[in-house]
């Protein structure tokens, strides 16, 4: 029987190590390359023809909501697991859109990363449990009730520039790097955004950037 292909991407050496490890001792699993941004996942992605991408939400550069849509419109066979530690629905809801096959919380991924491969391989979802409930509700609830329709208007290009990167999930630290701002500015940015917009924490940011389509613009 032929062996699921895998491919690592996280920024993580010591995780990648962990996870080829555990994946190689599986009499039905390969590992077959490893990347350490979403950027080299790209490359290996064309180069090694994987089954399946083990890929880590927030990397430098591109992080792996941009790399999975990428290699999805490329390699539509190619099956996207994320696995992160972020377990907020939003996330979900955007990289099922993008094409991945589920989503494995770090936490949890000892127990659950083996049953996922083998469930993306054969053309299936994987979902985490505790996410599971949470994804309906976001589909169900209706989105940012009561807000006003133009509150996005009141946005400097500065708020807005923060809001898409919020959206994406990198940290404050990681946005204060890439739009040369302290961490402390971004903080400010990010409590006016939430003013402004009538917005209670990041997975109302995310939901109401969907909805503006800042995270199909590019950079």
């Amino acid at each position: 029987m032929a062996k699921i292909r895998i491919l690592l991407a996280d920024d993580h050496a010591v995780l990648r190590t962990g996870l080829r490890l555990l994946l190689n001792a599986q009499p039905d699993v390969e590992v077959v390359g490893e990347a350490a941004d979403g950027a080299e996942a790209m490359v290996k992605a064309r180069a090694l023809r994987p089954d399946v991408i083990l890929m880590d939400l927030t990397m430098p550069g591109i992080g792996g909501l941009e790399a999975t849509g990428r290699i999805k419109g490329e390699s539509p066979g190619i099956k996207v697991l994320v696995l992160t530690m972020h377990d907020d629905p939003s996330y979900l809801r955007q990289l099922l859109q993008a094409g991945a096959s589920g989503y494995v919380l770090k936490k949890s991924a000892d127990a659950d990363v083996l049953s996922a491969i083998r469930a993306a391989h054969r053309g299936g979802v994987f979902l985490d449990s505790s996410l599971a409930g949470a994804l309906v509700d976001e589909v169900v609830r209706p989105v940012g009730r009561g807000r006003p329709r133009d509150a996005y208007e009141t946005l400097s290009d500065r708020e807005r520039e923060v809001l898409k990167w919020v959206a994406r999930g990198p940290t404050n630290q990681e946005i204060a790097e890439k739009l040369f701002l302290s961490v402390k500015t971004i903080e400010t940015h990010r409590a006016r955004l939430a003013e402004k917009l009538g917005l209670r924490g990041r997975a109302e940011l995310v939901r109401f950037a969907m909805e503006r389509g800042l995270l199909q613009q590019t950079d």
